[in-house]
Formats: C-alpha cells, sequence, structure tokens
C-alpha cells in the first residue's frame, strides 16, 4: 500500500505529509525488492483468481495505491512502466480534479511550509499548548496529528469553522489530486482503477453510507465520462476504518474485493478471500541513519507479517 511518491526537486515535496510519501528513488528500490522477490500481479489477476480462474502465482504481490494523488502519475507510474508492473489506485470521487488535498494533509502542508504554529492549532481550538518551546520538528509533528485527530471528532460544522481559520494557510498554490487526463494516463499505463469512498470519510461516521458506497462509484463514472467506472467492483476503506457490517454493506452494493489497511498477509491457497489486508510502508522503515536503503530491513518488515484471512 502506497500513498505518495515524490522527488525532493518536486515542489509539492516542501508541503507533503512525510508519513505517506515515498521518495521516488526509494520507490525505484521498493520496485527492484519486489521484482527479485515476489511475483507482481495486476488487479484482473486477483479477480480472475476469485472468480475460480487461474491460480494466483507463487509470492503473488498486489501494488497498491491510496486517495488519487497526481504525483503517481508524475512518478509512480514511469517507474512502474519502466519495471513493467501493473498496479491499482483507489480514488476518492470528489477529490478527482481538485487542486487543494484533503484538510489533514492541508494542515500540516501549513505547518511544514511555517505558516501556522502547533501553538495557533491549540489556541485555535481553545486548549492549551503543551509543548515546549525547544520540540524538535519530530515532537512538533506528533503533537499536530495528536490535535488533527481531535478535530476530526468535532461535529462537521464546528471542524469546519475551525479550519476556516487556516484556510488562506492551509493552500500552497499546488496542484495535488489527480485530473481525468491522468486518471486516463494511468489507466492506458496499467494501473486499474477502484474507489476509495467518495469524499474520504471514514465509513463508519459516514452521514449517508450509501453515498460513500454505491454513490462513489456514480460518482467517478460521471467524472470519467465513461462505462467503465460503472463496472469497477473494488474499493479501499478510506482510513482503513470498517467494521464487518460496513463490509457487507459494500458487498451488496455490487463491490466484489474490499481492501482494509490491516498488516496481514492474505492466503491464496484454493482463491483469495473478498476483504484483504495489506501492508504500507514509511522511508524509516527501509532507510537507515546513514541514508542506506536497507533491504534486510524492509524483508524483515514484509516476510514476517501474519498469514490469515480476515473473512
Amino acid at each position: 500500500m502506497f500513498h505518495r511518491t515524490l522527488s525532493p526537486d518536486d515542489p509539492r515535496w516542501a508541503s507533503c505529509d512525510p508519513d505517506y510519501t515515498l521518495r521516488r528513488d526509494l520507490f525505484v528500490r521498493a520496485l527492484a525488492f519486489f521484482g527479485a522477490h515476489y511475483n507482481v500481479v495486476s488487479l484482473q489477476d486477483v479477480l480472475d483468481a476469485r472468480r475460480g480462474g487461474r491460480r494466483l502465482p507463487p509470492r503473488a504481490l498486489l501494488l497498491t495505491f491510496d486517495d488519487g494523488w497526481a504525483d503517481n502519475a508524475d512518478h509512480a507510474l514511469p517507474e512502474l512502466q519502466r519495471v513493467g508492473m501493473p498496479a491499482v489506485m483507489f480514488v476518492v470521487a470528489d477529490a478527482v480534479g481538485r487542486r487543494q488535498p484533503f484538510w489533514q494533509e492541508r494542515l500540516i502542508a501549513a505547518w511544514r511550509l511555517g505558516r501556522i504554529r502547533v501553538a495557533d492549532v491549540s489556541a485555535a481550538m481553545g486548549i492549551d499548548n503543551a509543548l515546549p518551546a525547544e520540540a524538535d520538528t519530530e515532537h512538533e509533528l506528533a503533537a499536530l496529528r495528536a490535535l488533527i485527530a481531535r478535530i476530526e471528532a468535532l461535529p462537521p460544522a464546528n471542524r469546519e469553522s475551525l479550519l476556516a481559520t487556516f484556510d488562506a494557510s492551509m493552500d500552497d498554490g499546488l496542484r495535488h489530486m489527480v485530473d481525468t487526463d491522468e486518471l486516463a494516463g494511468l489507466r492506458a499505463g496499467g494501473v486499474d482503477l477502484g474507489l476509495h469512498g467518495k469524499r474520504h470519510v471514514r465509513m463508519t461516521e459516514a452521514e449517508d453510507l450509501d453515498s460513500e458506497l454505491a454513490g462513489a462509484r456514480e460518482a467517478l463514472r460521471r467524472v470519467l465520462g465513461d462505462a467503465d467506472a460503472s463496472r469497477m467492483t473494488t474499493m479501499s476503506f478510506p482510513h482503513g476504518v470498517y467494521d464487518m457490517a460496513i463490509a457487507e454493506r459494500a458487498l451488496q452494493a455490487g463491490y466484489e474485493l474490499l481492501f482494509t489497511s490491516e498488516p496481514v498477509l492474505n492466503p491464496t491457497a484454493g482463491a483469495p478471500g473478498w476483504l484483504l489486508g495489506r501492508t504500507g510502508f514509511e522511508t524509516d522503515t527501509v532507510l537507515d541513519s546513514r541514508g542506506r536503503f536497507r533491504a534486510d530491513w524492509l524483508a524483515w518488515y514484509l516476510f514476517r507479517r501474519e498469514a490469515r484471512r480476515l473473512a
């Protein structure tokens, strides 16, 4: 599971969320690792195996990207094409063609660019800033993520009112989300599309669950202007949040494969299940303190995962 892939010379690097962004050269090294130790398969291969067609090869690996970031077209796609690897992008339907990302990422961007401080967000929320003046970047970012979690728990109207305070600071002037032309290029380059909800809200908190499920597919069909979106039968849950009742509702809405963020290895004996785990990794998983790519760390991180069917 990936989110963003960027190079430091890309203007978007300065404001991206570092926990969800893999440097392009590290992505290249990861692809080489996957090619050496796995058989990379397409979404269609997994669907065919699920439907009782030919079985997946040993050590089958599916590469997925969440959200619908434009940099996936700029940086990830060329590297995937270079090594001939397919992938799938799970797209937030309402984010296609939008310039700015989700508010969580926009807050982090404003902080990274020095436009807001953690103390500013604390003050706007009416809580004390517990960070010492000499706090380092790592602790500040952790504190900001804790505040974001509290903002997420606010009623929608209160959250929108609070975020309006920082509107001007949260726009970095760049386009971050994929547009329709880039989606067409991704599809032509071997990247299948699935859904990631309509608005990128947690499914457990959705005011209209049907809109986030079947409605997301219809919204993407309208954006793409073709019938293919109507046949999309795969979804990953935004923020990795779901419960079994929601998973069952998604099946009823016509989704055939559902992807979670639970870091398990999916058994493929017989046929893969319909509810699948995924494992993602961050830069510090593969890069040591001397800046060296550590294939052994990546191997340990991935190979030791529990093999378990989620459903």
